[in-house]
């Protein structure tokens, strides 16, 4: 079946060398002059995409943008003049598929319609899919959970995955920017192409020129050849700029244009060279306020911020919870690769679903992290969670009041009101927890009923060697004999008292190391560990928890300062 295209323009030399390329591209196309012609060709007529100048001399092309994108799933693409880009993002905020600047360049118009004929071969492939597409089970796979929010995300997402606009993803940290973006550029088109993400705050400005754009060999210090910037890697794909908003107003400049031409230079090269790409960016910060504050050049919010897409808060969708949940221990199952994938009891998951998560979907997999590590068996209970004790009741009937989702401006300000007393408890809790955790590993010697790893076997709990360190050197000389007979009880020492002198005798000579500092602090470090290991008889993992740092830390730096157990047999 032959692809067929309305094309709509003034001039009449556009029009033919439109209809021309086309041809060639085998598109059969109708010409229309005015946007009442337009109008009529359109309605007599089915179309597979529409090419529309934005200036027609009865009316503006804006119009027919948004008539066709309120009436059908047509591509409709508009053609500016540079002076018109204001005019082109708003055609692109009212649906349409993308834009092509005046004076008409047949590569970039080229590009434009392949874009176009692969959303209309996406859309052939979904309709006659008999129930859901392929798009739909993608999406569903990525992005989980079915609460009410995620309903009208998902549907915004497919909408956006057709267009070639740019989309600004805002958010707290946490809520999956990253993965909505990907998830964007495999539905779009462009899913061949490369998706290329880049984090603009971990760039040093000084290589943000290089990094973005490229450079020729011998062009500075230190270009020894050639280099293909992040701009030339997404060419045919998406480039996502994560924490677009921490770049500095020097290179915000350059973006720009490069965003708005759509051609780059590398440093040191005399031309510029044309690419096709989509932008995607996000940030976890106020980007309007920013604005405003003369921290970011408004021209540049304009250009990225075309289309908005708000994510909420995993306290908005505490429905996907349960599902998230054991998404995520299937995930830590397979990575770890678990014999018995974990389970969470009922309990657990309503205390998951009562917990404030200030870290969002990030927050939730943290938590399930540490819940597997300390669980004894494959069933996580809520004493497994680490969380704190909160008011059930209360806590329930705010998160519910947090969870209605905002509907008119009129409620940001009591959402940010919200949101800031949702961080203070939590910071609140989190200081719970420290001082919890201070008072469980305290150098106390009594027996503790509950195995705190799962690959011990022994429950006595051993204190930790640092808290213990700490205090024996604070511990003053002039105490009394009473203050010193209670620390005999209360704290015992760790380590032998001729195996503490021992170890800290070099600290007291006052003599720098005649080895150098680096060797000089690995004896050291070996010799404690050596030490908590015979304490434990070689037992490693509660050599760690004496020591104060995790197993495989504790085995690696085995490994590297070359500390074997048959070396040390009795």
């Amino acid at each position: 079946m032959t692809t067929t295209a309305l094309v709509v323009d003034d001039e009449v030399d556009l029009c033919r060398l439109m209809q021309i390329t086309l041809t060639k591209m085998g598109i059969k196309s109708d010409v229309a002059y005015t946007l009442s012609q337009a109008r009529s060709y359109w309605q007599d007529n089915d179309y597979d995409f529409c090419l529309t100048d934005l200036k027609l001399p009865d009316g503006s092309g804006l119009e027919l943008v948004k008539e066709i994108s309120n009436s059908s799933s047509t591509p409709i693409a508009v053609i500016t003049a540079h002076g018109s880009m204001d005019l082109a993002i708003e055609a692109l905020k009212l649906g349409a598929f993308d834009f092509v600047n005046k004076p008409l360049e047949l590569p970039r118009l080229r590009q434009l319609v392949e874009n176009a004929l692969r959303v209309i071969h996406q859309d052939n492939e979904a309709k006659a899919t008999a129930e859901c597409s392929p798009e739909q089970k993608l999406l569903d796979s990525r992005l989980i959970g079915h609460s009410a929010v995620m309903h009208p995300l998902k549907n915004t997402i497919l909408k956006l995955a057709r267009s070639q606009a740019p989309v600004f993803l805002s958010g707290a940290s946490g809520t999956g920017k990253e993965v909505v973006a990907r998830l964007i550029h495999d539905l779009s088109p462009r899913r061949d192409g490369s998706f290329v993400p880049v984090n603009c705050g971990a760039i040093p400005s000084e290589l943000m020129e290089s990094e973005f754009f490229g450079h020729k060999k011998g062009s500075f210090t230190g270009a020894v050849a050639d280099k293909q910037g992040l701009f030339q890697q997404a060419n045919g794909g998406t480039l996502f700029l994560d924490e677009v908003a921490d770049l500095p107003l020097a290179m915000q400049v350059k973006l720009l244009r490069a965003i708005q031409e759509k051609t780059v230079r590398a440093i040191g090269d005399t031309k510029e060279v044309p690419v096709d790409i989509r932008i995607l960016s996000a940030t976890h910060k106020n980007l309007n306020q920013l604005v405003q504050d003369g921290a970011f050049r408004q021209d540049l919010y304009y250009r990225i911020n075309v289309i908005e897409l708000k994510l909420p808060t995993l306290n908005a969708r505490r429905d996907d919870i349960p599902v998230l949940a054991k998404h995520f221990l299937a995930l830590i199952a397979d990575e770890w690769q678990l014999e018995n994938p974990p389970i969470l009891t009922v309990e657990a998951c309503e205390r998951l679903q009562d917990h404030n998560f200030a870290g969002n979907v990030r927050e939730l997999r943290n938590v399930l992290e540490r819940a597997v590590t300390l669980a004894e068996t494959p069933h996580i209970d809520i004493s497994h969670l680490g969380l704190p004790d909160i008011d059930i009741t209360h806590h329930r009937a705010v998160s519910q009041n947090q969870s209605e989702p905002a509907v008119v401006d009129s409620t940001q300000h009591s959402e940010r009101q919200t949101n800031h007393q949702m961080i203070a408890q939590s910071i609140e809790n989190r200081e719970k927890v420290i001082q919890s955790m201070d008072e469980t590993i305290a150098p106390q010697v009594k027996q503790v009923t509950t195995n705190l790893h799962p690959y011990r076997t022994n429950a006595q709990h051993y204190p930790s060697m640092i808290q213990r360190s700490e205090s024996y050197h604070a511990e003053s000389p002039n105490h009394t004999a009473h203050h010193n007979h209670e620390e005999s009880v209360t704290h015992r020492p760790i380590l032998q008292e001729s195996d503490e002198k021992a170890i800290l005798s070099k600290l007291k000579d006052g003599q720098l190391p005649s080895q150098g500092l680096e060797h000089y602090l690995q004896e050291q470090e070996k010799q404690l560990i050596i030490t908590a290991l015979k304490q434990t008889a070689w037992n490693k993992t509660q050599a760690a928890e004496l020591l104060g740092t995790t197993f495989r830390s504790l085995r690696y730096r085995m490994k590297k300062l070359e500390i074997a157990e048959d070396q040390f047999e009795p």
